[in-house]
């Protein structure tokens, strides 16, 4: 089975070609070779497939086996995928995922992807999409308290959950993030960002990623913590969002958040 190690500001995946490969059960496939001891080691392991509805499809599996809508930083991998490995000949790219079809745009220099601009689409508030079981239109600051801590918390979907938390002071992310991921009142469980704003165009945040613990950047976690940021007025419609593994840049345009940064090929290999 042939692969591609790839990643975006660090958040690595395992790449397949879905339509080459054959893959019979992904879930076991992904927390086998996401094991950085034993195996490839990865975030987890994403099927690139056939669409009906756009170029290609998209299938991301969690090191711990789950199913995820969306990843930001794996979706810009797989353009440059695409299109390095001359399976599509254009500059734009749609791709079909859980959570709705993405439209990208190539970076390319001296035939190679470098960077990828995505339409994220329109970020959603309503408890209900979210999913989160509180009452009302919105989850801003709401206090939570877990393991004897109250967080203030906003949630948001990017096409999956996310759960916000501003904080002054971002040095290591809070132990109680995971119990934070897993609490009853998200019944899909939930992302958790960390987030201090440096200035009203610069945010800095931590992960932690449901089915994955803390990873060096998430894509819709940048894109979440932006919107939350926004909608509190703390930043304005074009920011930086500095992550572990490295920077993205984020914007408000109408109604829709758009991503840009790199993708990188880390190495190829057959299992």
């Amino acid at each position: 089975m042939r692969f591609s190690k790839m990643h975006g500001i660090g958040n690595d995946y395992i790449f397949i070609n879905s339509c080459i490969e054959k893959v019979d059960n992904p879930g076991l496939l992904a927390k086998m070779l996401s094991d950085r001891h034993f195996y490839i080691g990865s975030d987890g392991l994403v099927l690139i497939g056939a669409s009906n509805a756009a170029d290609f499809s998209m299938r991301i599996f969690n090191p711990d086996g789950s199913e995820a809508e969306m990843c930001g930083n794996a979706v810009r991998c797989v353009g440059k995928y695409v299109y390095d490995k001359g399976l599509h000949n254009k500059d734009c790219v749609a791709i079909e995922t859980l959570a709705g079809i993405k439209h990208l745009e190539l970076d390319i220099k001296k035939g190679k992807v470098v960077q990828v601009r995505v339409n994220m689409g329109i970020p959603v508030l309503d408890p209900k999409m979210i999913p989160v079981n509180i009452q009302g239109n919105a989850v801003i600051d709401y206090p939570l308290e877990v393991q004897g801590q109250t967080y203030y918390i906003t949630t948001v979907s990017m096409g999956n959950p996310h759960c916000v938390i501003f904080t002054g002071k971002l040095s290591q992310l809070p132990a109680e993030a995971a119990w934070i991921s897993s609490n009853a009142i998200f019944p899909n469980r939930t992302n958790v960002e960390f987030v201090t704003v440096r200035a009203k165009d610069e945010i800095e945040l931590l992960v932690y990623e449901r089915g994955a613990g803390e990873t060096l950047a998430c894509g819709t976690g940048a894109c979440a913590s932006f919107y939350a940021a926004r909608i509190k007025g703390l930043v304005g419609d074009t920011v930086k969002a500095k992550l572990k593994g490295g920077t993205l840049y984020l914007e408000q345009v109408g109604d829709s958040i758009f991503m840009t940064g790199p993708a990188q090929l880390s190495y190829e290999g057959e299992y």
